[in-house]
């Protein structure tokens, strides 16, 4: 789209008090696009009745009709609508956008079939079938890297564009102060930051055979359960801002056990506090993490070996590339404009 003022419904299952890396990301990208003067409409599960997550109850689920959706998002009279997640929320603006004629666009901000295939047991590949369905009918597909691109191409789904990342450069630097949490542990110190879920893949992490400290910054349904397997790790809980930052520039190396992610707002922070990154070589990592700033291996002892090795200076100047401006602007060019007739005739 142009850089002309637009108008911008976002209708997301992710948004606070959920705290990920989708919420991090919308977010942050709302205020980009309202400082370049491009009005935006969040319409999130907060607004409407809902109901916690089976088995992730941090997580509500919103229980509305597709018309209400619908009327919300006409409203506003937006020049574009954007459905951030698969979850119910934006299933139900799907369904109004696809009866109403009005083009949307789509993200794909985690490997949603393999994420659900471990909190329920069943087969990545049913779920497949589910995000075809989902994002077919999108005039774009916005995914954050070339990776996930060539996956999404693989199963079916043609019409992506790239939608990157970026960081807080002002508050996510290597002189950040160390963390009290941080006094007197044994080095090095391994640091992980995110939800503490079983498809984080935590367990790979804190089994990982290393010496030195392990750190776990965040929260989540299997915190209770990891801290009792394993006494030694430092749970500390979630941290934020100036303490996130300390975190992040204080630790040897940041480990980055999870699978499933598309990419990992949480390794480019870490680099851009001049921490090196060890993950395994997976959808995310390839795509962010080079030779130069961390390691990856199947063995995360060994990549958390290899990547203490690393410059730190040359993280920092990395981590300092990656610009939410870009990202606001990707985000921008990959939007499809609406005929005001069709969202007129809509409302």
């Amino acid at each position: 789209m142009t850089e002309e003022s637009v108008r911008i419904a976002i209708v997301t299952d992710a948004w606070s008090p959920q705290v990920n890396g989708v919420v991090r990301t919308l977010q942050t990208i709302e205020g980009e696009l309202t400082r370049m003067g491009h009005p935006v409409k969040v319409i999130s599960p907060d607004l409407y009745g809902s109901i916690p997550c089976p088995t992730y109850p941090e997580i509500r689920l919103a229980l509305v009709r597709s018309s209400v959706v619908g009327q919300d998002i006409a409203a506003f009279r937006p020049d574009a609508v954007h459905l951030a997640t698969e979850g119910p929320l934006c299933v139900a603006a799907r369904r109004w956008c696809l009866r109403s004629g009005v083009p949307f666009t789509t993200a794909y901000h985690t490997h949603f079939p393999d994420y659900v295939s471990q909190r329920t047991g069943l087969p990545a590949a049913w779920f497949w079938r589910y995000i075809r369905w989902f994002h077919g009918p999108a005039q774009a597909v916005l995914v954050s890297t070339r990776s996930v691109r060539e996956q999404l191409r693989a199963h079916g789904i043609a019409n992506v564009r790239p939608w990157g990342r970026g960081v807080d450069l002002a508050a996510f630097t290597p002189d950040a102060a160390m963390p009290a949490q941080f006094a007197d542990l044994p080095r090095p110190i391994m640091l992980y930051v995110g939800r503490v879920a079983v498809e984080k893949n935590l367990e790979a992490y804190l089994a990982a055979d290393h010496p030195g400290t392990k750190v776990v910054v965040g929260d989540g349904p299997a915190r209770a359960a990891l801290e009792r397997v394993w006494p030694q790790v430092r749970f500390v809980g979630p941290l934020f801002g100036k303490h996130l930052a300390g975190a992040y520039a204080n630790a040897d190396v940041f480990v980055f056990p999870s699978r499933t992610d598309t990419f990992g707002l949480v390794m480019i922070e870490a680099l851009a506090c001049g921490t090196p990154v060890a993950a395994f070589p997976v959808t995310g990592p390839v795509d962010i993490v080079t030779q130069e700033t961390g390691a990856l291996s199947d063995d995360l002892g060994q990549a958390i070996a290899a990547a203490l090795q690393r410059d730190r200076a040359a993280c920092a100047a990395y981590g300092r590339s990656f610009s939410w401006d870009r990202s606001a602007r990707e985000f921008l060019a990959g939007l499809h404009a609406i005929d005001p007739d069709v969202i007129e005739s809509a409302a």
